[in-house]
């Protein structure tokens, strides 16, 4: 399996967080020529309150947020609007590093857009192994190629373009 999932809130039972983690993964994987079983991603399904002390710890902003994610290795480009440069690993399975999922933040932000929780994790999973993979949103160039292979990566999973429902 590529994900390993831990589950510190227990109500993301009931969404089964693994299951949504690891097909999100693997298609993002996928989708940019990667095979899965060369690398591994940890995936920790948490609640607000786990996820806002990670945020102030790691980024100073002690609130809560959807998603988080910590890449093993600093992959992002130079140059703006370009991608990055993928790894190749020589050995098996390769760590890409950690994200970190809010369930109560996750809902509410489902909630807010009308669509089902699943759907919203599977663009939070997709949109944290991006960011491992070396993609961002900081400068503009980049934010759009992230979100244009975000919704590519969703279309494969038959899911809408969340950009186009203005949700972030």
């Amino acid at each position: 399996m590529l994900t390993e999932t831990i589950l510190e809130d227990e109500g993301w039972l009931a969404l089964d967080l693994p299951a949504l983690a690891e097909r999100g993964a693997v298609s993002t994987l996928e989708h940019l020529g990667l095979s899965p079983e060369a690398f591994e991603i940890a995936i920790l399904g948490c609640d607000d309150d786990r996820i806002a002390e990670l945020n102030g710890d790691f980024r100073g902003k002690p609130q809560p947020t959807n998603v988080l994610s910590w890449p093993e290795e600093d992959l992002a480009p130079e140059t703006e609007g370009e991608p990055p440069d993928l790894p190749q690993p020589e050995e098996a399975p390769h760590f890409l590093g950690d994200i970190a999922i809010a369930r109560e933040t996750c809902l509410r932000e489902a909630a807010e857009e009308r669509i089902p929780a699943e759907e919203h994790v599977l663009h939070l999973v997709v949109h944290g192994v991006l960011h491992l993979l070396g993609y961002d949103h900081v400068r503009d160039g980049d934010a759009t190629l992230m979100e244009r292979r975000e919704v590519e990566i969703l279309g494969t999973l038959g899911l809408p373009d969340p950009y186009s429902r203005g949700r972030a």
